[in-house]
Protein backbone atom coordinates (compact mmCIF):
# COMPACT_ATOMS: atom_id res chain seq x y z
CA UNK A 1 0.00 0.00 0.00
CA UNK A 2 2.77 2.67 0.64
CA UNK A 3 4.42 1.75 -2.72
CA UNK A 4 1.23 2.93 -4.26
CA UNK A 5 1.11 5.72 -2.18
CA UNK A 6 5.22 7.03 -2.55
CA UNK A 7 4.18 6.43 -6.56
CA UNK A 8 1.48 9.16 -6.09
CA UNK A 9 3.46 11.51 -4.21
CA UNK A 10 6.43 10.95 -6.55
CA UNK A 11 4.01 11.69 -9.64
CA UNK A 12 2.71 14.67 -7.98
CA UNK A 13 6.15 16.08 -7.31
CA UNK A 14 7.73 15.65 -10.79
CA UNK A 15 4.41 17.13 -12.24
CA UNK A 16 4.65 20.42 -9.97
CA UNK A 17 8.43 20.93 -10.69
CA UNK A 18 7.61 20.46 -14.51
CA UNK A 19 5.05 23.24 -14.32
CA UNK A 20 7.06 25.74 -12.28
CA UNK A 21 10.21 25.42 -14.10
CA UNK A 22 7.92 25.74 -17.55
CA UNK A 23 5.92 28.68 -16.22
CA UNK A 24 8.89 30.69 -15.25
CA UNK A 25 11.09 30.53 -17.89
CA UNK A 26 11.26 34.23 -19.75
CA UNK A 27 9.08 33.99 -23.23
CA UNK A 28 11.12 34.13 -26.28
CA UNK A 29 10.47 36.48 -28.45
CA UNK A 30 8.39 35.13 -31.81
CA UNK A 31 9.66 35.93 -34.92
CA UNK A 32 7.06 38.61 -36.01
CA UNK A 33 7.50 40.50 -32.40
CA UNK A 34 10.19 42.93 -33.76
CA UNK A 35 8.07 43.89 -36.95
CA UNK A 36 5.43 44.83 -34.87
CA UNK A 37 7.07 46.64 -32.51
CA UNK A 38 8.95 48.61 -35.50
CA UNK A 39 5.11 49.12 -37.04
CA UNK A 40 3.58 50.20 -33.72
CA UNK A 41 6.27 53.30 -33.75
CA UNK A 42 5.86 54.48 -36.89
CA UNK A 43 4.48 57.07 -37.80
CA UNK A 44 4.46 57.48 -41.43
CA UNK A 45 2.51 55.86 -43.32
CA UNK A 46 -0.24 54.93 -40.96
CA UNK A 47 -3.63 53.70 -42.61
CA UNK A 48 -5.68 56.70 -41.59
CA UNK A 49 -4.74 60.22 -41.94
CA UNK A 50 -5.42 62.68 -38.76
CA UNK A 51 -7.19 65.04 -40.88
CA UNK A 52 -9.95 62.10 -42.22
CA UNK A 53 -13.45 62.66 -41.73
CA UNK A 54 -15.53 60.00 -38.87
CA UNK A 55 -17.20 57.56 -40.39
CA UNK A 56 -19.76 58.26 -38.62
CA UNK A 57 -20.64 61.46 -40.52
CA UNK A 58 -20.96 59.51 -43.68
CA UNK A 59 -24.08 57.51 -42.46
CA UNK A 60 -26.46 60.56 -43.57
CA UNK A 61 -25.25 60.54 -46.87
CA UNK A 62 -26.01 56.67 -47.73
CA UNK A 63 -29.62 55.95 -49.86
CA UNK A 64 -32.47 55.42 -47.69
CA UNK A 65 -34.23 51.37 -47.47
CA UNK A 66 -36.65 51.04 -49.53
CA UNK A 67 -38.31 48.88 -53.34
CA UNK A 68 -37.61 45.90 -51.89
CA UNK A 69 -34.30 46.96 -50.31
CA UNK A 70 -33.24 47.43 -46.82
CA UNK A 71 -30.02 48.90 -46.01
CA UNK A 72 -27.78 47.67 -43.39
CA UNK A 73 -24.82 49.41 -41.61
CA UNK A 74 -21.69 47.14 -41.38
CA UNK A 75 -18.94 49.33 -40.68
CA UNK A 76 -17.84 52.80 -39.51
CA UNK A 77 -14.57 53.66 -38.86
CA UNK A 78 -12.52 56.66 -38.93
CA UNK A 79 -12.60 57.85 -42.91
CA UNK A 80 -14.95 54.95 -43.80
CA UNK A 81 -18.45 53.47 -43.75
CA UNK A 82 -19.98 50.69 -45.22
CA UNK A 83 -23.57 49.33 -45.36
CA UNK A 84 -25.08 45.89 -47.24
CA UNK A 85 -27.66 46.13 -49.55
CA UNK A 86 -30.05 43.17 -49.18
CA UNK A 87 -33.14 42.18 -51.28
CA UNK A 88 -35.46 39.42 -50.09
CA UNK A 89 -32.88 38.68 -47.16
CA UNK A 90 -30.36 38.45 -49.41
CA UNK A 91 -26.83 40.19 -49.91
CA UNK A 92 -26.97 41.97 -53.17
CA UNK A 93 -24.44 44.54 -52.75
CA UNK A 94 -22.27 46.76 -50.63
CA UNK A 95 -22.17 50.27 -50.43
CA UNK A 96 -19.21 52.31 -49.00
CA UNK A 97 -18.20 56.12 -48.54
CA UNK A 98 -14.29 56.28 -47.86
CA UNK A 99 -12.29 59.44 -47.55
CA UNK A 100 -9.54 59.69 -50.30
CA UNK A 101 -7.16 61.87 -47.55
CA UNK A 102 -5.43 59.03 -46.38
CA UNK A 103 -4.96 57.31 -49.77
CA UNK A 104 -4.40 59.81 -52.74
CA UNK A 105 -3.98 56.66 -54.83
CA UNK A 106 -7.67 55.96 -54.81
CA UNK A 107 -8.03 59.54 -55.98
CA UNK A 108 -5.77 59.60 -58.61
CA UNK A 109 -7.97 56.85 -60.68
CA UNK A 110 -10.16 59.22 -61.42
CA UNK A 111 -8.54 61.99 -63.35
CA UNK A 112 -8.39 59.95 -66.19
CA UNK A 113 -12.37 59.23 -66.57
CA UNK A 114 -14.09 59.92 -69.26
CA UNK A 115 -17.44 58.45 -67.57
CA UNK A 116 -19.64 60.43 -64.94
CA UNK A 117 -22.96 58.78 -62.48
CA UNK A 118 -24.77 61.80 -61.09
CA UNK A 119 -22.19 64.61 -62.51
CA UNK A 120 -19.29 62.92 -60.87
CA UNK A 121 -15.91 61.30 -61.84
CA UNK A 122 -16.72 57.68 -62.37
CA UNK A 123 -14.78 54.29 -62.47
CA UNK A 124 -15.49 50.36 -62.91
CA UNK A 125 -13.01 48.26 -60.95
CA UNK A 126 -13.00 44.74 -62.51
CA UNK A 127 -16.75 43.61 -63.35
CA UNK A 128 -18.64 44.27 -60.05
CA UNK A 129 -17.20 47.61 -58.42
CA UNK A 130 -18.50 50.98 -59.65
CA UNK A 131 -16.96 53.82 -57.84
CA UNK A 132 -17.26 57.87 -57.81
CA UNK A 133 -15.44 60.51 -56.73
CA UNK A 134 -17.43 62.94 -54.98
CA UNK A 135 -14.63 65.78 -53.66
CA UNK A 136 -12.34 63.93 -51.68
CA UNK A 137 -14.65 61.11 -51.23
CA UNK A 138 -14.66 57.84 -52.96
CA UNK A 139 -18.68 56.88 -53.03
CA UNK A 140 -18.26 52.69 -53.89
CA UNK A 141 -21.09 49.88 -54.75
CA UNK A 142 -19.61 46.61 -55.21
CA UNK A 143 -22.03 43.48 -56.63
CA UNK A 144 -22.32 40.60 -54.15
CA UNK A 145 -25.21 38.98 -56.53
CA UNK A 146 -24.62 37.96 -59.73
CA UNK A 147 -28.37 39.51 -61.22
CA UNK A 148 -27.35 43.07 -59.27
CA UNK A 149 -25.63 44.56 -63.12
CA UNK A 150 -23.26 47.85 -63.36
CA UNK A 151 -26.35 49.64 -64.45
CA UNK A 152 -27.88 49.14 -61.06
CA UNK A 153 -24.50 50.24 -59.59
CA UNK A 154 -24.79 53.34 -61.63
CA UNK A 155 -28.36 53.82 -59.84
CA UNK A 156 -27.28 53.28 -56.20
CA UNK A 157 -24.49 55.24 -56.68
CA UNK A 158 -27.05 58.33 -58.42
CA UNK A 159 -28.98 57.83 -55.11
CA UNK A 160 -26.59 58.49 -52.28
CA UNK A 161 -26.95 62.21 -51.25
CA UNK A 162 -24.07 63.52 -53.20
CA UNK A 163 -24.55 67.25 -52.93
CA UNK A 164 -24.45 66.89 -49.27
CA UNK A 165 -21.58 64.70 -49.76
CA UNK A 166 -19.75 67.09 -51.75
CA UNK A 167 -20.47 70.28 -49.01
CA UNK A 168 -18.76 67.84 -46.37
CA UNK A 169 -15.91 69.17 -44.85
Amino acid sequence: MSFYRGRKVLAVLLISVLLLTTACTPKTPGRFDQVQQESSKQKKGQAVAKTATQGGEFNKFFPKSGGGYDRVYTQEKKGFAEAKLKKAGKEVAVLSISDTTSTPDAAAKFSKSTKKIAGYPAVEQGKTQSAILVGKYQVKVQSKATTFTASDRADWLSKFNLDGLAKLK
